[in-house]
């Protein structure tokens, strides 16, 4: 039987996630299986050390075709972006391996970039969001010291660092070519790059659980995330306003094979 091409591919960036990885990919496997359009998966090992790039070819084969990218130096944007590149369906996104957002919000996505919204994303901000957090005060105060700094760049996102986006493939394929925040923040840039592409932004409502063994750490990467928001910002500030100088939506996919160049993620394909 003839595989249908995907229509929708969705990443999945993973450091040293052999743990919580199998639970997470199954069911993002079993919905993906269920969505009303050809979906698949591209899993993202961001320079693990455990056996996370072992464990996805173990779980091999799936109910959606699932394929696996490896990249040599950590950071979650590296990752996402490396992953996004690869894609070639009409639609794309990502969501985090601890699938904390609950995956019926998938149902919600594709619904809305079929009608015609070319950004989608997760918001535990909005009212009618249902979220379980097991924050400390010390991760309270920093999450809103962050999202009043990036209300500076994307001032209408009320929640930028939720690990649930999707986008119109060719827009963020677009978007996220010059991407060049490595770590957490890329969020916010990336936003912001779809935004100056002339995409407007549409935030969902979300059911988020926090799912413990994140590898965000408030004392080692705090300092990190405040000075690539900064540098997101400056960098911004000396941008054109908009940077709509091609058709976003009649852009070329990118390759299957193709390697980011402009931050060396040495990414390669298994």
């Amino acid at each position: 039987m003839a595989i249908r091409p995907a229509v929708l591919e969705i990443v999945v960036p993973a450091r040293n996630e052999a743990r919580r990885l199998p639970e997470g990919l199954a069911a993002l496997c079993r919905k993906a299986a269920t969505l009303p359009l050809p979906t698949a998966i591209v899993v993202v090992d961001s320079a693990s050390t455990d056996a996370t790039s072992d464990l996805v070819r173990r779980l091999l084969p799936q109910p959606v075709p699932v394929r696996l990218l490896r990249c040599e130096q950590p950071g979650k944007g590296i990752a996402v972006r490396a992953g996004l590149l690869v894609t070639q369906a009409p639609f794309a996104g990502f969501c985090d391996a601890d699938m904390a957002t609950e995956l019926s919000a998938l149902d919600v996505a594709i619904h809305l970039l079929a009608t015609g919204h070319p950004m989608v994303i997760g918001s535990r901000a909005l009212d009618e969001s249902v979220v379980q957090v097991r924050s400390s005060a010390a991760r309270r105060v920093g999450a809103a010291a962050f999202r009043a700094l990036a209300r500076q760049i994307v001032p209408d996102a009320t929640d930028t660092q939720c690990g649930f986006k999707f986008f119109s493939g060719p827009l963020v394929r677009a978007a996220v070519e010059p991407l060049r925040t490595a770590g957490f923040a890329f969020d916010v840039e990336l936003i912001a790059r779809c935004q100056r592409l002339g995409a407007t932004l549409t935030e969902i409502p979300v059911r988020w659980r926090d799912v413990a063994g994140s590898t965000f750490s408030v004392q080692r990467h705090s300092a990190a995330v405040f000075r690539d928001v900064a540098a997101i910002w400056l960098r911004s500030r000396a941008e054109p306003a908009r940077l709509q100088d091609r058709e976003v939506l009649g852009c070329e996919p990118a390759p299957a094979t193709a390697v980011p160049q402009p931050l060396p993620a040495g990414a390669s394909t298994t």
